[in-house]
């Protein structure tokens, strides 16, 4: 029996940095055992610490006899044991009872554990070992010459000596066809990585041609069809070039060869992700009634996976809805008041287990949507709406970095691209109107189920992640010294508050007004002018018909700082208090709802096209018919409707969010109430057009079809 021991003392040789060195001298030292080495070479002496000696990779003992080695040609025997079936294992026990048998007496291997009859006069101690080899022969029906070899496999290796061997040879792409076939054909669909999706009867095509082209007719024997086939079934899972899509084929084709890095957050608002992303499902328009795409801009805390902001918007995402998700991790919007508890934080947005609220005692508790987190960094792709110089420079001033992500690597973002396909496939698909990841997903006709209007939409959303999102475990939230406990988001937060001892807050809630865009313009008597807009308050009175301190292109102005989604009201900064006050448009009062700029540029061109003298309030009031009208005839103004669609502004988050729960869509979504099986919902009663008894049928169906038949033409 080999061993895997060697004896270390004087006279042992080793290789030591690359050097043939022995053993002369051990002794006791004062850390331990020292040895002195001599090299065979230069006859010098080194001295060196025993236990660095065996430790160290550079040096390596040269047994004196043979013994296995790490680098053998042998599977250890967990690999070979591992592979066997239950009946394979069986009679690998089996067999190694009948050696132990042969080799001892006993089955079992030992005389304490002697089965009832053991030993038997044939395998007794003083029989000849070749007689045991020819009765257990004979017992078995096999050769004299395999018990043999069994006895010496189950002495070289054990149990695991006798398992049946399994061929590795035929393993591997290709394993039967030659090796610069199948290295020419990887070579042929790597180049297709940036290209259309090929066939596979071109690349084998291809491969052919290359081969004979580079080692001339008859030298490489090329693989029949089928062959063929089955070699890139084998590639196609290292390399994906047929199955998948061509982004997907991409993005595998861009993975790093290396090992997979990452960010590791240690506390929350350590690192936020930022991203947008074009729902799967259609929305309703509110004023022309027809289905429209929304895109969904989040914000997510990357060491507890809580979303901190939420911004949906119709056909496109500007920068100061970027600037609206980053506004919501400072103030948290307020939480629907038909939420469950567990979903509703409490409005400074540290959990009740962590801070004790006075007022949720009191019974007068205000909930939030979600926790307030200040980031430290925020991790964006490269969009415009994330890299403005307004958004950097203000993030620069309260100190939050910005780290892009790498381009067209969606890993650098992973969790917030793992959000997204969460939403898509536990809340999208559900409702009315999805129309699937892609156009081979989507359905007959999706647009006519659309059912929610934008601000449903999002207030749905909302919930979703307050009720579900927050509140159920995930499998990448795990505490690494308790690898089987999974958290939630919510947990997590928790969980980081205490592990790190503090949470960054927002200093100043104001200091969100920073990220609004600012125009210089002069205190005039009636306020400022804004775009041909005027707006006035009563924290101008001092400085009406001043100049401010300000040079360059901004002389004598002063900032005024509004919201482009609604230009009825702007915001003023006292640089005398540092307060910031609120200005309303003089206008304003007659509107209901907000206005946005484009929304008044248009209005104006349109008024001017009507009026020799139009103004603001007529420009506005005719735009407001025309949309009641159904007569949105541009794609500007189809954009500007759907904007105005919006109930809740980037500054005035205070809004309570519309009632959607009791629709039945929702409660069928969200699982909070089912209505009765013999109860039909509401329908609201549409209003017949005016007609007249000499009105045909026809014209009456061509007056209800074509009645928002113009508003989405593009201009």
């Amino acid at each position: 029996m080999s061993s895997a021991a060697v004896r270390i003392g004087v006279g042992t040789r080793l290789v030591h940095d690359g050097e043939l060195v022995e053993i002369v001298e051990i002794h006791a030292g004062r850390t331990g055992m020292d040895v002195v080495l001599k090299c065979t070479s230069k006859q010098a002496l080194i001295r060196a610490s025993f236990n660095e000696l065996l430790t160290s990779g550079a040096t390596r003992v040269i047994p004196e006899r043979d013994g296995p080695t790490g680098d053998d040609d042998f599977e250890p025997a967990g690999v070979v044991l591992a592979q066997l079936s239950g009946d394979e294992r069986n009679e690998v026990i089996d067999r190694a009872a009948h050696v132990r048998e042969v080799l001892t007496g006993f089955r079992s291997g030992s005389k304490e554990l002697a089965l009832p009859g053991e030993p038997r006069s044939e395998y007794r101690g003083d029989v000849p070992l070749s007689r045991r080899y020819a009765s257990k022969a004979r017992e078995l029906g096999a050769g004299v010459r395999s018990i043999e070899r069994w006895v010496q496999q189950f002495q070289k290796s054990g149990e695991a000596g006798l398992a049946p061997t399994h061929d590795r040879a035929g393993a591997g792409p290709g394993a039967n066809v030659d090796s610069r076939w199948t290295e020419t054909a990887v070579e042929v669909m790597v180049e297709h990585a940036d290209q259309s999706r090929p066939s596979q009867t071109m690349v084998i095509k291809r491969t052919n041609a290359r081969i004979v082209a580079r080692f001339c007719e008859g030298v490489v024997e090329v693989p029949s069809r089928a062959t063929a086939f089955r070699v890139l079934a084998e590639l196609e899972k290292r390399y994906p070039t047929f199955r998948l899509s061509t982004k997907r084929n991409r993005d595998i084709a861009d993975r790093p060869d290396g090992l997979y890095g990452k960010l590791r957050p240690t506390r929350p608002g350590e690192y936020m992700l930022m991203d947008t992303t074009r729902l799967d499902v259609f929305a309703m328009d509110p004023i022309t009634l027809r289905w429209v795409q929304a895109e969904l801009t989040i914000g997510m805390d990357w060491y507890t996976r809580c979303v901190t902001g939420i911004r949906l918007t119709p056909v496109s995402t500007k920068s100061v809805d970027a600037a609206a998700v980053l506004y919501q991790s400072y103030r948290p919007r307020p939480a629907c008041k038909n939420w469950p508890t567990h979903a509703v934080w409490p409005e400074h947005g540290v959990p009740r287990s962590v801070l004790v609220d006075v007022q949720a005692v009191d019974g007068t508790f205000v909930g939030a949507a979600g926790p307030a987190i200040v980031p430290e960094t925020v991790v964006i792709d490269h969009g415009k709406i994330y890299v403005s110089e307004h958004m950097t420079s203000v993030c620069q001033r309260l100190g939050i970095s910005i780290q892009p992500a790498r381009l067209r690597t969606g890993r650098d973002k992973g969790p917030v691209e793992r959000f997204f396909r969460t939403i898509r496939e536990d809340l999208l698909q559900i409702l009315p109107g999805y129309k699937g990841p892609d156009i081979h997903s989507r359905g007959l006709d999706p647009e006519s189920e659309a059912f929610f209007y934008l601000d449903e939409l999002e207030a749905i959303i909302r919930e979703w992640v307050a009720v579900e999102y927050h509140r159920r475990p995930h499998d990448s939230l795990v505490d690494p010294h308790v690898p089987g406990l999974r958290m939630s988001p919510a947990q997590m937060f928790e969980h980081g508050i205490a592990r790190a001892g503090y949470i960054e807050a927002p200093r100043d809630p104001d200091l969100a007004y920073e990220f609004l865009k600012a125009e210089f313009r002069k205190v005039q008597h009636y306020g400022v002018d804004l775009g041909g807009r005027r707006y006035n308050g009563m924290s101008l009175s001092p400085y009406r018909n001043v100049a401010s301190p300000f040079k360059g292109k901004a002389k004598g102005g002063w900032p005024i700082h509004y919201e482009p989604d609604d230009v009825t009201r702007a915001y003023f900064r006292d640089p005398e208090t540092r307060k910031w006050h609120t200005l309303m448009w003089e206008h304003a009062p007659s509107m209901e709802m907000p206005l946005s700029q484009d929304a008044l540029q248009f209005a104006r061109k349109l008024a001017a096209s009507k009026y020799t003298y139009p103004d603001d309030r007529l420009a506005v009031t005719d735009l407001l018919e025309r949309w009641n009208l159904g007569l949105g005839s541009t794609l500007a103004e189809r954009r500007m409707a759907l904007r105005l669609s919006r109930e809740d502004t980037l500054i005035d988050q205070s809004a309570a969010l519309n009632d959607v729960g009791t629709l039945p869509s929702v409660a069928r979504v969200m699982a909070t109430a089912d209505p009765p099986a013999d109860e039909e919902p509401d329908t609201p009663d549409v209003p017949d057009p005016e007609t007249g008894d000499d009105d045909a049928e026809d014209e009456l169906d061509d007056y209800v079809s074509d009645f928002y038949a113009d508003a989405l033409e593009d201009a």
